[in-house]
């Protein structure tokens, strides 16, 4: 082993594993999955908190051969059932407090899978993480290995509600982190923040950069990672070399987390991506920590990072556009294409499809999403259709112009709603902006969500005329409405679903609007 004394893992709470006993406790999983039938080509459901254990967990289910399902332990217990049944998983390795609920909720078919149960609390209903890590039986003989075996499933969610399972192989992770290394370089014993929960793909990052450098992974739980205050104070003690998290995050760090503060010795490399960084914000965090390298990362779960464009030192004043997310990371390739999947000229909007070794196998016992997820071209190329709409700006670099099917006909005008945010993000004093559709028997209604930045006043009169002068008549909003926050998934994006919940709520004319802070346009 090459560092085994250097410190992998450091919890929230301040304790922490050692190179060798990460080494020694995912050995002990390991061990104790072959003594269960379980190897190469099976899959392990993996729900707790962010601990050193969970760490250890991933590590050793995926030495046993095996796939790790992560599933949110905040989320409501039948979905995280139900994913972890879909996905057939032959154990679970799950916190004790989280086992009366598991049980509750299981669908099967069949019974409920071995159970692997960390912390205090264990009624019995399977192994103790204790007792396996105490139990010295040696590990067997590796079973052979190929480079596309699956290495874990992510769950995202479906537009049907049902989640599906992206199946990702050693293969793509290992060709996003030699694209991550000649990227961002491999510096030894850095720092990386885990902030990303580890059911999000951002998390392969944190989890395999910091371990390949010999870093040491900072966890970072999922309550003190939507705190800014908090976490601005946890930053502050822990001094972090690499960051990586959805922009927004970060634009609350920059508003609460006092990051000017004496002390605070910023990070050397800051990532995001999950969705785009408005502009104000991102100057503002630029500001603050003005020596640190920025990128902006883009890609879905399906290929993890496939474009990439490196913030620059300053940025311009005057501009009001974010940036764009860049080139296609090598060894992929990139297309834009119409409606009929036939390329489109330079400049013009399309949709982006990526191809090469960090797509996807597929989604997990879902052909028929599988195969409308790619195109095949006439030279067997499998294209992954990314459902993103893009342009390209001149020499590869792309812009982005939101999904595409968030594209909604109004008026008999077609519609993407991303345009629509892009235009509010714009305004004088906006901190966040989303918009959503719904049908109503007048036709398609859109309704604007706003949270304003810190210490600034929403003025609907203000919005109404910056959208009149920026956006077509057919664009504006029927209705804004502001929110002191906009709201969030586990994995800090937008929850359109929730926002699409208050919108269908509202009915136009009846002036619900007034009292809760929104208004007709």
């Amino acid at each position: 082993m090459k560092w085994p004394n250097r410190t992998a893992v450091e919890g929230e709470d301040g304790r922490t594993l050692s190179y060798a006993e990460l080494d020694q406790a995912a050995d002990r999983l390991d061990a104790r999955l072959a003594r269960y039938g379980i190897g190469r080509g099976d899959r392990v459901g993996l729900l707790l908190p962010k601990s050193p254990e969970a760490v250890a967990a991933i590590h050793g289910i995926l030495r046993s051969g095996a796939a790790y399902v992560p599933v949110d332990p905040t989320a409501p217990p039948a979905r995280g059932a139900a994913i972890l049944a879909d996905a057939f998983v032959k154990a679970v390795v799950v916190e004790a407090g989280l086992v009366p609920a598991l049980v509750g909720a299981w669908p099967g078919p069949g019974p409920l899978p071995r159970l692997i149960v960390v912390g205090e609390g264990d009624d019995g209903s399977g192994a103790s993480w204790d007792e396996v890590m105490a139990d010295g039986a040696p590990t067997p003989d590796p079973s052979p290995r190929r480079d596309d075996d699956v290495a874990y499933i992510l769950y995202t969610s479906g537009s049907t509600g049902t989640p599906k399972g992206v199946t990702l192989t050693h293969r793509n992770a290992l060709c996003f982190l030699d694209w991550c290394v000649s990227a961002f370089g491999a510096e030894p014993g850095r720092r990386f923040a885990s902030h990303a929960p580890f059911h999000f793909d951002l998390s392969v990052f944190d989890l395999y950069a910091s371990c390949r450098s010999g870093g040491t992974l900072v966890l970072i739980g999922e309550a003190l990672g939507k705190d800014p205050i908090r976490l601005g104070d946890f930053l502050a003690g822990r001094r972090i070399d690499v960051w990586y998290s959805a922009p927004s995050i970060l634009a609350l760090l920059a508003d609460h987390g006092r990051l000017d503060r004496e002390g605070l010795s910023p990070p050397r490399l800051v990532l995001f991506a999950g969705e785009v960084f408005p502009i104000r914000p991102l100057r503002r965090l630029r500001s603050i920590w003005p020596h640190a390298t920025f990128w902006n990362l883009y890609g879905p779960t399906e290929t993890n990072v496939c474009t990439a464009y490196r913030i620059p030192e300053t940025i311009d004043p005057d501009r009001d556009e974010p940036f764009p997310i860049g080139y296609v990371c090598s060894p992929l390739r990139a297309r834009v294409v119409d409606e009929q999947g036939d390329d489109v000229p330079e400049g013009d909007r399309g949709e982006l499809l990526i191809a090469g070794p960090r797509v996807m196998r597929g989604y997990f016992g879902r052909d028929d999403l599988t195969e409308a997820a790619f195109i095949e071209a006439p030279d067997g190329t499998l294209w992954y259709r990314t459902g993103d709409l893009v342009s390209d700006l001149g020499g590869g670099c792309f812009s982005y112009h939101g999904r595409r099917d968030r594209m909604v006909k109004r008026r008999g005008y077609r519609i993407e709603l991303g345009e629509i945010e892009a235009a509010l993000a714009r305004a004088e004093g906006v901190g966040r902006a989303a918009v959503v559709a719904t049908s109503t028997e007048e036709g398609v209604r859109i309704t604007a969500f706003v949270a304003m930045e810190a210490g600034r006043k929403g003025s609907i009169i203000a919005l109404k005329r910056h959208c009149a002068s920026t956006l077509p008549v057919s664009m504006v909003p029927d209705a804004i409405r502001f929110l002191p926050s906009l709201p969030s998934t586990s994995t800090d994006k937008l929850d359109y679903r929730r926002l699409q919940e208050i919108a269908e709520g509202e009915t136009p004319g009846t002036g619900t609007g007034a009292g809760a802070g929104s208004e007709a346009a």
